[in-house]
């Protein structure tokens, strides 16, 4: 089983072998590593993929599981 990891102002990291990413028409986006990273903040220049643009523009998000409000990410 995998993992969606929503990390703290980041993007969100995927952690699974047997996962794959498409886009709305089906078509499969390669994905050349694992874990991989997607885009949360809207401002890559990769996407879906995360290009580490969200550090530079300081996104900040707030939103947290239930429960786990005090873990960081």
């Amino acid at each position: 089983m995998g993992t969606i990891k929503v990390r703290q102002n980041g993007p969100y990291l995927v952690d699974a072998d047997d996962v794959k990413l498409v886009d709305w028409n089906g078509n499969e986006y390669p994905v050349t590593k694992r874990p991989f990273a997607l885009c949360r903040c809207g401002a890559s220049g990769n996407k879906p993929f995360c290009d580490g643009t969200h550090a530079k523009i300081g996104f900040q998000a707030s939103e947290a599981a239930p429960g786990n409000t005090d873990k960081p990410a």
